[in-house]
């Protein structure tokens, strides 16, 4: 079983929809973590498009990345370049990934143009979490 960390600003909107995907594709390989070198809550607008996707993320919560100082992880991935930058020293043997991801809280417009906005970063963040999977967790099975 991997232990896998998802980090970013606030832990509001990415990378809680980054740990809802990376739980559904990793199933039983991996547990999954996400953080924040601060704590914003987890946007209610994230929690809409997860679940227009079928992903349930309601009972997410938003946590501080100091929270898991003591978890051996085995990834990191950082979801927003202000969270690579900021990131505290993480004593960890982890191997480090970085997708920068358009911060759907940012969007501006109408309602609906919010809610593409939130659409669109979710369907990036989706193929990564996919993908990653793939890469990191399906070794064994393509042995």
């Amino acid at each position: 079983m991997k232990n896998i960390l998802v980090l970013c600003t606030g832990n509001s909107c990415r990378s809680q929809i980054a740990e809802g995907y990376l739980r559904h594709y990793a199933g039983n390989r991996a547990t999954v973590y996400s953080a924040g070198v601060e704590t914003h809550g987890v946007n209610p607008k994230a929690i809409a498009i997860m679940a227009e996707d079928g992903i349930d993320i309601s009972m997410h919560t938003s946590n501080n990345v100091d929270e898991y100082t003591d978890i051996p992880f085995d990834y990191v991935i950082t979801v927003c370049d202000n969270a690579k930058e900021r990131c505290p020293y993480i004593p960890t043997t982890a191997e480090r990934f970085h997708q920068n991801f358009p911060d759907p809280a940012k969007a501006t417009g109408t309602e609906e143009e919010v809610m593409q906005s939130f659409r669109s970063t979710r369907d990036m963040i989706k193929v990564y979490s996919e993908q990653f999977v793939n890469e990191h967790l399906n070794i064994n099975e393509r042995q």
